[in-house]
């Protein structure tokens, strides 16, 4: 199954959010760096149920719809 658009644009902008601060805050070791993904990851699905968005509630991508119908 494919993720909804929504769902892969949050995921790329919270592993992009931790590539930028692994330079900025100069994070050393996969300890530092796994806490700083976590951490961006819950700060934006935060972000989405503040606007009223689960990700696990969103329906498949249309494309997946399709595969399954034929």
């Amino acid at each position: 199954m494919l993720l909804p658009k929504l769902t892969i644009k949050a995921k790329d902008f919270a592993t992009e959010l931790t590539s930028h601060n692994v330079t900025d805050k100069d994070l050393k070791g996969e300890q530092q760096i796994s806490k700083e993904h976590i951490d961006n990851d819950l700060a934006v699905r935060k972000m989405l149920k503040e606007r009223g968005v689960l990700p696990e509630q969103l329906s498949a991508a249309e494309d997946v719809k399709k595969y399954n119908e034929n």
